[in-house]
């Protein structure tokens, strides 16, 4: 049975597809069979893992609308070693078209029992709001991964999402927890970054995870290649941040 994760963030530009495209590379540098959905419109995910999301064939919004399955949609990022289910600006439209759906929040739930047993790991890289897209992603998952830049406002949003997966996990998912808080982004020499991580550390415990993303050129390099850090330059800091974060993952699972 497959472990599924959401990638969460209700605040854009923190680092969610770039965690959720490497932590995909460094599990399967791990030998897991990792499966990537891309839940966003922007389809940033699926260019990540080298997948054109001009010309796809079958994509999230198809699986969604129930009109495809996921084994006729996916493809696979060679790059990564994992599979993807892409997505492109098509997706944007599924918002409105669900609204009048049966079971409109678990659709993608009721998708991925088709292949649960073909994956060890489903990452889900979520839009930055709370929409329909979000909220099948929360249905579906066994636990979300925040990842956050340990700045003021990131800490102001923090509580809006922890209060959102409880919402989901008392009137939609019973199965739905916080698995933890990843600090990406990260440079010690800014005092406000350190404060902020021992703010988390104080208030969260053992839910902020260990490893600490730095910030990393090759990261914000490898997407424009088509391809996750992990796998573009594996010896730089940020990899193998990403490579320890996957490890630390594994650990954790046990736990849960």
């Amino acid at each position: 049975m497959a472990k599924i994760f959401c990638i969460a963030n209700q605040k854009g530009g923190v680092g969610k597809t770039t965690t959720t495209v490497n932590l995909a590379a460094g599990l399967a540098n791990l030998q897991q069979r990792v499966l990537l959905i891309d839940l966003d419109p922007q389809g940033n995910a699926t260019m990540g893992a080298g997948i054109d999301k001009s010309g796809l064939s079958g994509s999230t919004y198809e699986v969604l609308l129930g009109t495809m399955n996921i084994p006729g949609a996916r493809q696979a990022s060679e790059s990564g070693g994992f599979d993807v289910l892409p997505s492109n600006r098509e997706l944007a439209g599924a918002e409105v078209e669900m609204v009048e759906l049966d079971r409109r929040e678990t659709r993608l739930k009721s998708a991925l029992a088709e292949v649960d047993a073909e994956y060890d790991f489903v990452l889900i890289d979520c839009p930055p709001a709370l929409s329909m897209l979000t909220l099948n992603g929360l249905c579906a998952a066994h636990g979300v991964i925040i990842p956050m830049q340990c700045e003021y406002y990131a800490l102001e949003g923090l509580s809006d999402l922890v209060n959102t997966i409880k919402k989901v996990h008392a009137n939609l998912n019973r199965e739905l927890q916080l698995i933890g808080l990843l600090r990406v982004m990260f440079d010690p020499r800014i005092t406000l970054s350190q404060q902020v991580s021992a703010q988390l550390e104080q208030h969260f415990g053992d839910k902020v995870f260990k490893t600490i993303i730095p910030r990393n050129v090759r990261l914000a390099e490898a997407p424009s290649y088509g391809m996750p850090g992990v796998s573009f330059d594996p010896a730089s800091r940020g990899a193998k941040a990403y490579i320890e974060f996957g490890s630390e993952m594994l650990e954790r699972i046990k736990t849960m």
